[in-house]
């Protein structure tokens, strides 16, 4: 049963202002959900390319251990699992790992383990295995399969890379037919429009949100690799 909390000392314009925010957020949400239902009913996917991968052993400290080839296909772990791979800007005109990219990777390593419950996820970037790896070593990233795709189209075919090696942040959902046919579902960059630039991922990264809550916003704050 809900239950409304008056708080100590409020006045009756800031409890009437309150109000009407929770009904705007009630309307939000629903609004989110009609959003997600909608991309659940997308049809079919097209097929896509069975692309190979370069992985690296799962134990970083590994140093110069062998890298192996892996798939696309292969990134399935069983029947009726999504995969969910996130193109990390790093790699070919990406000299330096993107921050924003490093703190939403950040993140996923840290809820990797609840996600394998229902889903698989891969982190993909154009830089080589080794120098993928000591990144991931530095941020102590633990939970994450990390994949170089620098020797195939594959970014730039989910159009995470340009024709020069400029590099994309990009979050792709791919499905497999009982047959092993490997299918685009979804993809989301940050660029939802000419003028919405940074804005098309942001429900997958709960600092926003959190900064959302504050009185001053998320204001012009850009993440940093210094930390």
């Amino acid at each position: 049963m809900f239950r409304h909390t008056r708080l100590p000392g409020e006045s009756a314009d800031y409890l009437a202002a309150r109000e009407e925010l929770r009904h705007a957020e009630i309307e939000l949400m629903r609004h989110r959900e009609k959003v997600a239902a909608q991309r659940r009913a997308l049809p079919q996917g097209p097929e896509v390319d069975d692309y190979v991968f370069l992985e690296g052993p799962a134990d970083l400290d590994a140093g110069d251990a062998p890298v192996r080839e892996v798939t696309l296909s292969e990134l399935f772990t069983g029947p009726g699992r999504p995969l969910i791979v996130y193109h990390f800007m790093y790699g070919k005109r990406q000299t330096s790992p993107c921050p924003m990219c490093t703190l939403w990777i950040d993140g996923y390593n840290g809820i990797a383990h609840h996600l394998a419950r229902n889903a698989d996820l891969a982190v993909v970037a154009a830089a080589d295995p080794p120098t993928l790896r000591q990144h991931a070593l530095n941020r102590g990233w633990s939970r994450l399969r990390l994949l170089s795709c620098g020797d195939s189209t594959f970014k730039y075919d989910l159009g995470s890379e340009d024709e020069d090696g400029t590099q994309d942040s990009t979050v792709s959902v791919f499905t497999r037919d009982a047959d092993g046919t490997v299918r685009h579902f979804y993809s989301a960059h940050p660029r939802m429009a000419e003028d919405i630039d940074q804005r098309g991922i942001d429900l997958l990264n709960p600092v926003w949100h959190l900064l959302d809550l504050t009185p001053g916003g998320r204001g012009e704050w850009f993440a940093g690799l210094d930390y």
